[in-house]
């Protein structure tokens, strides 16, 4: 059962049917106990007849205009019944009790269909009812009203006043319902929302979901930069490793090398086993030259993190060298859905992707290389190497490469980072990550393992 389904419409008493009927039969009452106390007259017996058969010709006319306006129809209504009620003043010569029941019973529907401003209105109304019928059939006022009308006027007012409460409470538990109902379903809606957005670069997901990118099959040429990188020595590792530890050290390398993308802006496209593909510029770009900075910042960082992996993978028995290689192109790409209408993938693909793979196959463990596009883009921020131009498969001529060093602000006089490793001894430091009150803390380490060097005897 669909929410749509379980939650049933609500609307306001006073605009149905059934509490026209009710008004209006306590304005038969009124009118039939007068009848017996004065007699029976043409007018006071119309009055009684129609009161009973106007609110069923009311429903016909709204079901005949139901095409129309429902609240320009809603108001023309209340305008009816505001009439309605001064010619009932009138007629019942301004009798007190039954012209209060008659003024509550109007003020109770325009409170309810429309607040202050329509109890103004409908009090107009009424006056104006009151003095077009009261010219035309200038009664003899009899404010003093007998016990019998009296008490028929105030037993079918207060029926219809406690009627009408408690369809109020019923609605009301009905809003409380729907309300539960839509809070859960929301609740749900939510849950299933974050468990799909995992299948999604958030990038992606966002733009989906604001209305900037349509879900068909379209694409469209940007410049982009693509960057992609494996972990040399993974498939050896796999062979000695088994299916739930290899999982494990896996899904952690991925979900380090994840975040760090999402932290620099980056689209992440796809994991082939443990190769990452990620690319900047699109669906958001901060122009080219800020994208390819930034893509090629990340892969700093993910080289830098893989210190603290091996670390961590060392303190779990596994002393196998694990490093990471990358390769970077910056250029025109196709970007967008591709594959078929009920199944699609927001990718990439052109010749810089070809070239960004290239030479993640053609780099070394740790290294980070580059085409000459993407070095024009990041020379100033970041230094690089000149590696000359090397045949990279799949294209005709030999490409001129870069080697990525690191940020220049990190290579000056007192670079933020320190960085060593031997066979037992691997250290990496940070300064700009270290926080205040863990500086004392990371000393005392530093001078404790000092001492234990000095003291030990090396053979």
């Amino acid at each position: 059962m669909t929410l749509q389904t379980r939650i049933q419409p609500v609307r306001p008493p006073l605009e149905g049917y059934y509490s026209r009927v009710m008004a209006y039969f306590c304005v038969a009452i009124i009118f039939t106990a007068i009848a017996y106390e004065q007699g029976l007259t043409t007018l006071t017996g119309g009055v009684i007849i129609y009161s009973l058969l106007y609110p069923h010709a009311i429903r016909l006319l709204t079901e005949f205009r139901r095409q129309s306006g429902a609240r320009n129809l809603r108001l023309a209504l209340l305008a009816l019944d505001a009439l309605h009620t001064g010619v009932f003043i009138t007629l019942c010569q301004f009798s007190l009790i039954p012209s209060l029941v008659f003024l509550l019973l109007i003020s109770f529907a325009s409170i309810i269909i429309g607040g202050p401003l329509y109890l103004f209105a409908a009090s107009l109304l009424t006056l104006a009812g009151c003095m077009l019928s009261a010219a035309i059939l200038t009664p003899e006022p009899q404010l003093v009203s007998s016990q019998l009308l009296a008490f028929c006027s105030l037993a079918s007012g207060g029926t219809f006043t406690v009627t009408i409460a408690a369809f109020v409470y019923r609605q009301g538990r009905r809003l409380e319902q729907a309300q539960q109902l839509i809070s859960a379903e929301q609740a749900k809606t939510a849950e299933l929302a974050s468990n799909l957005a995992k299948y999604l670069s958030p990038q992606v997901w966002e733009s989906i979901f604001s209305g900037n990118q349509r879900v068909t099959l379209e694409t469209h040429r940007k410049k982009l930069t693509v960057f992609f990188s494996d972990i040399r020595g993974f498939t050896e590792l796999a062979e000695e490793m088994e299916a739930e530890a290899l999982t494990d050290l896996l899904n952690n390398y991925l979900n380090e090398m994840a975040r760090i993308a999402l932290q620099y802006g980056g689209t992440i496209d796809k994991f082939i086993g443990d190769s990452v593909m990620v690319f900047f510029g699109d669906p958001v770009s901060r122009g080219a030259k800020q994208d390819a900075e930034a893509a090629v910042s990340m892969a700093i960082a993910m080289r830098k993190h893989m210190k603290v992996l091996r670390q961590q993978w060392r303190s779990q028995g596994i002393t196998r060298p694990l490093e990471i290689r990358m390769g970077l192109s910056t250029g025109y790409c196709t970007v967008g859905n591709f594959g078929a209408d009920m199944r699609m993938d927001y990718t990439i693909i052109g010749r810089e992707v070809n070239l960004a793979s290239r030479l993640e196959n053609a780099a070394e463990a740790g290294e980070i290389l580059i085409p000459h596009e993407t070095w024009s883009l990041i020379k100033d921020l970041i230094m690089c190497r000149d590696k000359g131009r090397i045949e990279v498969k799949g294209f005709s001529r030999p490409v001129q490469i870069y080697q990525v060093v690191g940020l220049r602000r990190d290579l000056g006089a007192a670079p933020t980072f320190v960085e060593h490793e031997l066979p037992g001894f691997s250290m990496y430091l940070d300064t700009n990550g270290i926080r205040n009150y863990d500086k004392d803390d990371i000393v005392k380490a530093l001078e404790l393992a000092a001492r234990k060097l000095r003291d030990k005897v090396i053979i």
